[in-house]
């Protein structure tokens, strides 16, 4: 039977020396938009606020993508295409929630 220990023990040391990545994480999607038809005004503002949020997250989502690309572990390719699903993503929640604000308007004036 082979002795792994030093194998293990290198393999061990080489991951404690790299240097440390931060990968950025596409935030989810809010799961659920709310149908204008039937929806109250407080499910519509609480809607507004995830929305917010998701924004807000996304752009964080952005600028982290940025940095990777100029620490070169990111190549600007790749940078481009997550940069393009992310705000693709985004537009497409943002489109479905200006729409049924579009319909809540108009049965509630």
């Amino acid at each position: 039977m082979i002795d792994r220990t030093p194998l293990y023990a290198s393999l061990i040391a080489l991951l404690t020396t790299l240097p440390a990545r931060a990968d950025c994480v596409l935030p989810p999607a809010p799961s659920k938009v709310p149908d204008g038809t039937s929806a109250s005004e407080q499910e519509m503002l609480s809607a507004m606020q995830t929305l917010k949020q998701y924004d807000g997250d996304v752009n964080i989502y952005l600028k982290c993508l940025e940095f990777e690309e100029k620490q070169m572990r990111l190549s600007s390719g790749e940078r481009e295409t997550k940069h393009n699903t992310a705000v693709a993503q985004l537009e497409k929640v943002a489109s479905k929630f200006n729409e049924q604000v579009r319909v809540y308007k108009s049965k509630h004036g």
